[in-house]
Parts: C-alpha cells; sequence; structure tokens
C-alpha cells in the first residue's frame, strides 16, 4: 500500500464527527493492506511508531527538503527507513540520521510529509485512539470486537493482534492465550471519592493498601525469572531483589502482579523518585538528596516486592477466577511480608480505620477491591477503586517555560493536559510548585529530548509523552482555558516516567470533581 493511501485515511479520519465513521474509514484502509503492512499501517493510523523511539525529535526535522510533486513511497519504504534512522547510533549518528530523514522526506509528497511530520512529534491526532482502532480491526477482519479487546488484553500489543485478526479471523485471535514471560498489561484501579462511596459501589470488598512504588509483572518459568513494568518494558537485571524472592517460592511456573518500592530503615517508603531511581540503576544505589534537591553522595537503595495477584499458576490461568480465590492462591504461595496489608470488610468504620493506619505508614490511600471481580487485563475495572485523601491526577506536559532568577537555565513552568475525548490533550493550567532542583534538571533534560519548537524560545512545546502526578486543592471555572475548568493550587508531587500519555487521567474525571465540589471550588 502506498503511504497516500495511509495520509487519506488519516485526513478522513481527523474530518469524521462520528465514531462509526472513522471505524468505517480505518476498516476500509485495513482491508487493503498486505499481511506485512499491517502492523506499521495500525501503528502510524493509531500515531505511533513500531520502532517506538528512533532518537528524533524537533531540531532532526527543522530543515526539510521539499515535497515531491510525484510521491511512490509505500508503508514498507517508511517502515524500513525509521527502523534504519532507529538503528544508527555512536560517532555521526545525529548528522546520520538528518540525512536519512532528510531522504525519505524528499520522496514524500507535502500531504505525506505532514504525516510523516506529525507522527515523528507525536502530533498524529485524529480522535482514532485505541478503542476506535478495536473496532476497525474487528469489522475489518470480521469478528468480534470482544475477541479483539481479549486478545490484546493478553498480548499487550494492538499492532500484532491486528494482523491475526486480519490474516486469520477469529482463529487468529483464539491463539493468543496468557504465556509465561511474555508481559500483559496490568488491571488498573478507577478513582473513587472517598471509602463511603467506594465500599457503596464495592461490598464486601478487600481493602488493600495502595503503594506508592513500580508496578511490576513477574514471571518465572522453571529457573527463569522476567520482571516487567506497567508499560511492559523488562526490569529483571535491575530488580535483584524481586528475582531473589520469586526463585525462592514453591512453584515452577508463576504470573504475580504487585509493586517493588524503597523503604527507610524504619519501614517507611522513600519518595516514589527514590523508588524510580533505583529502579532505573543497575547498581543499587541511587543519588541522595540534602532536603533541598541538591544531589549529594549516592546512597545503597534496597527494594522490597509487595504482591497482590496472581495471575498463573503451574499451568493454570487464574485471570477469569474471583479476586478472592486469586488472593487466596497467593496466600499460599507468598510470605506475608511480601503480600501486601488488606482487610475484608464492608464496614466504612473498619475501612476508615485501616486507611488511618495505611496513611500513618506513609503510605498514599488504599485500593478497595470487589471479591468477586476477574482480572481484567488492561483495563479499569470497576472492581477496583482508589481512595486517596487528596486530589491528584496524572496529567501529561504539553509544553514548558524556561524559569527565572534561581531556575534561570532550566524548563520550569508546566502546561498541564488531561487527555480528552478525540485523542489529544485539554490543557488545565500551568505549575512549577513542587520541583526541588533535582526534579527541574531531570524534567529539562527529558522534556528538551521531547521538544516539537525551538528550545531557545521562552515557551517550549514538546511531544505529549511524560506524565507527572500532581496534587491540587480543588477544581475551579474558568474560561481562560478550553476546558472551561482549571486547577486551584497545583503542584506536582512526582515525574511519572512509568506511565504513558493514555494512561494520563482524562478530562470528565476532572469535570466530575468539579461537579461533585460544593459551588465552585
Amino acid at each position: 500500500m502506498l503511504l497516500a493511501e495511509v495520509t487519506q485515511t488519516w485526513a478522513e479520519v481527523a474530518d469524521a464527527s462520528s465514531r462509526l465513521a472513522k471505524v468505517e474509514r480505518l476498516a476500509g484502509c485495513l482491508r487493503r493492506l498486505a499481511p506485512a503492512e499491517i502492523e506499521p499501517a495500525v501503528a502510524f493510523l493509531s500515531g505511533e511508531l513500531r520502532q517506538r523511539q528512533i532518537g528524533v525529535g524537533w531540531a532532526a526535522l527543522r530543515d526539510l527538503p521539499p515535497p515531491a510533486a510525484l510521491s511512490s513511497l509505500s508503508v514498507a519504504d517508511v517502515d524500513g527507513a525509521l527502523t534504519a534512522v532507529g538503528a544508527r547510533s555512536g560517532s555521526g549518528s545525529q548528522a546520520d540520521r538528518r540525512r536519512m530523514l532528510a531522504d525519505l522526506f524528499a520522496r514524500a509528497g507535502a500531504d505525506e510529509q505532514r504525516f510523516l511530520r506529525a507522527l515523528l512529534l507525536g502530533e498524529l491526532r485524529q480522535g482514532a485512539g485505541e478503542g476506535v482502532m478495536i473496532d476497525a480491526v474487528a469489522r475489518a477482519g470480521g469478528v468480534v470486537p470482544a475477541e479483539v479487546r481479549r486478545a490484546l488484553l493478553l498480548r499487550g500489543d494492538l499492532r500484532a493482534v491486528a494482523r491475526a485478526a486480519l490474516a486469520r479471523g477469529t482463529a487468529g485471535l483464539a491463539e493468543f492465550r496468557l504465556r509465561v514471560g511474555q508481559p500483559l498489561r496490568p488491571m488498573l484501579a478507577q478513582p473513587a471519592a472517598d471509602l463511603a462511596g467506594a465500599l457503596d459501589r464495592v461490598s464486601p470488598a478487600g481493602v488493600e493498601e495502595k503503594l506508592d512504588g513500580v508496578r511490576i509483572q513477574v514471571h518465572r518459568d522453571g529457573r527463569n525469572v522476567a520482571v516487567f513494568t506497567r508499560s511492559l518494558d523488562d526490569i529483571t537485571a535491575r530488580v535483584p531483589e524481586v528475582v531473589d524472592l520469586t526463585l525462592g517460592l514453591p512453584v515452577r511456573a508463576a504470573v504475580l502482579d504487585g509493586e517493588a518500592l524503597a523503604l527507610r530503615p524504619d519501614g517507611r517508603p522513600h519518595p516514589f523518585q527514590v523508588t524510580a531511581g533505583r529502579v532505573g540503576t543497575r547498581t543499587g544505589r541511587v543519588g541522595r538528596t540534602d532536603g533541598t534537591g541538591r544531589a549529594g553522595a549516592a546512597v545503597d537503595v534496597p527494594l522490597r516486592p509487595v504482591l497482590f495477584d496472581a495471575l498463573h499458576l503451574d499451568g493454570a490461568d487464574l485471570l477469569d477466577l474471583p479476586a478472592a480465590d486469586r488472593v487466596a492462591a497467593l496466600a499460599r504461595l507468598v510470605p506475608a511480608d511480601h503480600r501486601v496489608r488488606r482487610v475484608v470488610t464492608d464496614q466504612v468504620p473498619v475501612a476508615a480505620e485501616f486507611l488511618a493506619e495505611t496513611l500513618r505508614r506513609g503510605h498514599e490511600g488504599v485500593v478497595v477491591k470487589s471479591l468477586d471481580s476477574p482480572y481484567l487485563a488492561g483495563r479499569r475495572g470497576a472492581g477496583w477503586l482508589k481512595v486517596k485523601p487528596r486530589h491528584t491526577l496524572d496529567l501529561v506536559v504539553l509544553a514548558a517555560e524556561w524559569g527565572h532568577g534561581r531556575r534561570r537555565g532550566w524548563l520550569s513552568n508546566l502546561h498541564l493536559g488531561a487527555r480528552g475525548p478525540n485523542g489529544g490533550f485539554v490543557m488545565l493550567g500551568k505549575t512549577f510548585k513542587g520541583l526541588t532542583d533535582a526534579m527541574l534538571a531531570w524534567q529539562t533534560e527529558r522534556l528538551l529530548e521531547l521538544a516539537t519548537s525551538a528550545p531557545d524560545h521562552p515557551v517550549v512545546r514538546v511531544r505529549p509523552e511524560l506524565v507527572v502526578e500532581v496534587a491540587f486543592d480543588g477544581v475551579q471555572t474558568s474560561p481562560r482555558y478550553p476546558g472551561g475548568v482549571a486547577l486551584r493550587f497545583a503542584r506536582v508531587i512526582a515525574h511519572r516516567p512509568d506511565k504513558t500519555a493514555a494512561e494520563a487521567d482524562p478530562i470528565d474525571t476532572v469535570l466530575a470533581i468539579h461537579a461533585a465540589a460544593p459551588g465552585d471550588s
């Protein structure tokens, strides 16, 4: 298939006003793809690269050649070129990438150049989110959408699922099963306003400590152990404590869900940044700060794995079992000091006391879990409800402003956005509060990597990829922003590089908080 056909589909989907029309246009394009083109084309139309990261930012696309009068670029041509760009490393690689991109763009027409530029900068927004693409794959392959969703939950890769659906239909999708060693996307929790509301929806429930660590999915097959993050990245080499615990369990094959976090000597958790820094290093040592954010000596920071669910044990998949049965299986396998603390109750006072104790222990809240719910991989199931004592949101950085005074030389004031209904982001305000010197230094380096505008401008636009956890005092009406609301007294709690922009909170959540407030908060 020619890239021009994909580009035209992109434009038609962006112009379509209804979900059904978007699905029809995408399905029509998918039906015409050759088998080898399915995975790259699905990635392109989803606004992604099959190669994920290829080291290309705004600077590499600054000086592009004029468009070709006649283009014959195919999907395979573009995918191959981007693979080659991403593979270039070492001395002179930056210049080589620019040259290779210039060669690619010289072969593209004007519309194709606009498409490729938006794709590479993470700005290809046409309202075709994952749900729309799932329906389009189902329609193109003549299968039921639920079959596509189930396969996606088990495989975690819509491109591979699309190829199976389009090539072999229901039979192809049925081949996706839980495989030990193949990560699946974790089940997530929905926010609840308070314990009473959560227990109103789920009761009786297992009320568990909500740990502010790094989500881990642990796979064991014999003496082989693999540990994955919530974004399905393999971090096995960086978490020897998790590997050692897993190898000591009386089981041959297992898939377990949990968290890894760094604890202080008194058992209270370190801030999330310390845990994230520990997971990000192979040495087990992270930089210490003096309380002002200035870096000091490196210190040893052990990780503690804490598990809360079992998805597979010795040949038996547990995904569809009630949560109570999965937790019981976990309890028979994992020592109590490596299982999450929990209480089973239908009484708000009991849950409130457990929450209070959890907060005293330094954790961030609780998760109220249905005893009957299956494990809904990759979804925010109604069976898991998270309750925190403060308003927090996971938002995406859309731009940042260069700081002044003591913050000169750092990207400081962050422009924050929630996920919009059509694949874009809705700005909710700005904040520079809560950022230590260490956080400012890290985010400046990361945001310059994501820059889509000139870095010497006062405001630097970035690809919407960096997620930050933000606390705030309320949501107020504001005609200044497109969503009609803004956050009050927002401050950054932590950078969350372990989360993707697709996992950020939607604008509907922000509007619900605003609507639930007494008067205009």
